[in-house]
């Protein structure tokens, strides 16, 4: 299959980089530092607990590549998603279909407002991973699995099913779900708890779940965000939130993605994992008191550092 990876960072870098491995043809859409190292390198370098390798393909950062392609890889962050989806829609074959692995429930209706939700696959992405270095993706314990879905009823199931197993035989362990959005919405809970706190202490997962003050916070906010799913229809079970605090012991080394961008001076998705929630709750009647504090710190201090970057 023909494979098109738009984000060449830590997860689009490696699943990727494992699709490429297993003899499919991958064009990878790099940019900057990440770029150069690719082509220096022949390739993404990815250390991963099964082993060492560098995967080859296509290395550019021309959109233009991605004429052929049979399926994309959307990997970009979330706060870039309808501009790079935008200038795609011209580029990539129609038939071809969109597999969005990013954080959130939010990139999905962005997507399928652009391409149309029958063409869009998503994808909860449970990867502990990180870019050690431009060109070098570093897996960090624990096996890396997807569980992947279409959007919507008319979405072709053969296809999803296809793409399930190609990811299998390229090592990466992969499931079907029949109701993909409640599986994100769960994997966004698992987000929206450990993500911002850990950017705002800058400090990994374990520091939240050893300090008493901070877990409960947590896991109000998990309560919070689960009380807007359910008002809008995802059908969560209030236990959630004590047991996701709970089983998240062996993460507990791990760097959220929303503090890896702010140490590399990078936007934070708090939009997509914060903001939408705090925005949902307000259409919906559900009130999210902590996570919106939370918020607006964030929001707060991320504006101050950009326009301290931008002013010299």
């Amino acid at each position: 299959m023909k494979i098109g990876v738009v984000g060449s960072g830590a997860v689009g870098g490696y699943f990727g980089s494992f699709l490429s491995k297993a003899g499919h043809e991958v064009t990878f859409i790099a940019r900057g530092r990440n770029l150069e190292a690719m082509k220096r390198n022949g390739g993404m370098s990815v250390e991963s607990i099964e082993g060492n390798f560098t995967a080859t393909g296509i290395i550019t950062d021309s959109y233009d590549a991605l004429i052929d392609s049979d399926l994309i890889l959307f990997c970009v962050k979330a706060t870039a998603t309808k501009e790079v989806a935008t200038q795609l829609v011209p580029i990539i074959k129609k038939d071809a279909y969109i597999l969005t692995l990013q954080n959130g429930v939010d990139n999905e209706e962005i997507l399928g407002e652009i391409f149309g939700n029958e063409r869009i696959l998503s994808a909860a992405t449970y990867i502990q991973a990180h870019m050690k270095e431009p060109g070098v993706v570093k897996q960090i314990e624990n096996p890396t699995k997807l569980v992947i879905g279409a959007l919507t009823s008319e979405g072709d199931l053969p296809f999803v099913n296809e793409v399930s197993e190609l990811m299998n035989a390229a090592g990466i362990i992969s499931h079907v779900s029949s109701n993909i959005l409640k599986v994100k919405w769960k994997k966004l809970l698992w987000n929206v708890t450990f993500n911002p706190l850990s950017a705002l202490i800058e400090g990994k997962v374990g520091e939240i779940l050893d300090n008493d003050g901070l877990r409960i916070t947590a896991e109000r906010v998990c309560g919070e965000a689960i009380a807007v799913a359910r008002k809008a229809g995802i059908p969560l079970e209030d236990a959630l939130a004590r047991q996701l605090i709970e089983q998240s012991e062996p993460a507990r080394h791990h760097e959220t993605s929303m503090l890896q961008d702010k140490r590399n001076g990078k936007p934070m998705e708090i939009e997509s994992i914060c903001g939408y929630i705090v925005r949902k709750g307000k259409d919906l009647g559900v009130e999210t008191p902590v996570l919106e504090t939370i918020y607006l710190l964030l929001k707060t201090e991320e504006m101050k550092r950009l326009s301290r970057t931008a002013s010299y």
